[in-house]
């Protein structure tokens, strides 16, 4: 089954890492599908924002226990990928932030 590239990225992460990671490395932070692929992500990422994608990683995130009086009960997991632009690449929705 083929996936378009808005099944694959959920939402993209503004964390002040990711922000700095952005300025000093031109990497950009994503919360994608538990799911998807390096491929997968590379593609949905290069269609999606139109940028040259050189580099991803993934990083699986398990979702913490939390606990209201006696009751205890859990955060989901999720998927985090960290895109590393080629050089020159630019991307124009966090340059007017």
């Amino acid at each position: 089954m083929k996936r378009g590239p808005y099944d694959v990225l959920v939402e993209p992460l503004l964390t002040e890492k990711i922000t700095a990671m952005r300025e000093s490395a031109n990497k950009v932070g994503f919360l994608v599908k538990r799911d998807a692929n390096r491929i997968e992500i590379k593609r949905a990422v290069e269609s999606a924002l139109k940028v040259k994608v050189a580099r991803v990683n993934i990083l699986n995130m398990m979702g913490k226990t939390k606990r209201l009086g006696r009751f205890a009960g859990k955060r989901p997991d999720w998927k985090k990928a960290i895109v590393t632009l080629k050089a020159g690449e630019k991307l124009e929705m966090y340059e007017s932030v």
